[in-house]
């Protein structure tokens, strides 16, 4: 039986560069997908021209049509899925705050639609499988200020239900003008960002809870200040550099890693703890 690997927007960034490693590294198909086909194409071509051939499928991570459709090509094709990387994101990093359109938009590919890929895709994933969600230091829960929230979010009994309140608890406090933008670090820069990610590493937890059975690790990991389009070109890290933990966690990592939060470095992080000095600092960008 052939594995497979996904790579969820992968076009260009960090996914392309993780696209790209696995067809040097891993033993099976390696899918290259894209929201923007003729970008996705361009990027298959790109790789063709160095003598790599990933698989390419058009995927739109928001879309419920465009993920089921990409579900069942891959059940007819091949079955099942070995490894997953929900990669596809966005941030608004122009603005250091944004309007409740643009945070809504943040959360929507950030977060929400993980929770789509989880209700179509993760049946797919086969025993022993990998999943990694890409996720950043506004993952970390040093991120969040707001004392109700990091308890609840703490929480062992932790469900999907409390993550996406909290997420409407910000997207409705933004819509409505009422939100303390001192409940997030760093003066609540980037809040929007800072909030989706922090649900994903939260919903990483629960993932890994819900699929144990199964033997699929599932983790988060903050793969550093990444030179990208996200980043407006600011960084500290190159794509290839930056690919190389996703990596290694997909590729390398023991089995029994589950439910971790990962520093590009590879350390294992207490993502609890709250009071830690990992939370994104917006001054980053103006160094």
């Amino acid at each position: 039986m052939t594995k497979v690997a996904v790579v969820t927007g992968s076009n260009k960034g960090i996914g392309f560069a993780i696209v790209k490693g696995l067809l040097k590294r891993f033993k099976g198909v390696v899918y290259l997908t894209a929201r923007d086909d003729a970008k996705g194409r361009a990027a298959v071509e790109e790789l063709n021209k160095v003598g790599l051939q990933p698989a390419y499928h058009q995927l739109d991570v928001t879309d419920r049509e465009s993920v089921t459709t990409f579900r069942d090509y891959i059940r007819e094709q091949h079955g099942g899925i070995d490894i997953l990387i929900n990669n596809a994101a966005v941030a608004n990093t122009v603005s250091l705050y944004n309007s409740y359109e643009d945070n809504k938009y943040v959360v929507d590919v950030n977060f929400f639609s993980v929770l789509t890929i989880q209700e179509i895709l993760y049946p797919l994933v086969r025993d022993n499988g990998r999943i990694l969600n890409v996720s950043s230091d506004c993952g970390h829960l040093s991120n969040v200020r707001n004392s109700y929230w990091i308890q609840r979010l703490s929480s062992k009994e932790l469900t999907v239900k409390d993550i996406i309140e909290f997420v409407n608890w910000f997207l409705e406090g933004v819509k409505g003008g009422t939100f303390n933008y001192d409940d997030i670090a760093d003066g609540g820069t980037l809040a929007g960002y800072r909030i989706a990610k922090v649900a994903l590493c939260a919903l990483t937890i629960v993932q890994q809870n819900d699929l144990a059975s199964r033997n699929i690790s599932v983790n988060s990991m903050h793969p550093g200040f990444v030179k990208t389009d996200m980043t407006v070109g600011r960084g500290f890290y190159d794509v290839d550099q930056a690919a190389e933990t996703p990596l290694y966690l997909i590729l390398e990592a023991p089995q029994d890693l589950k439910g971790a939060y990962v520093w590009y470095d590879r350390r294992v992080l207490d993502w609890y703890d709250y009071k830690a000095d990992y939370y994104f600092k917006s001054k980053e960008f103006t160094k």
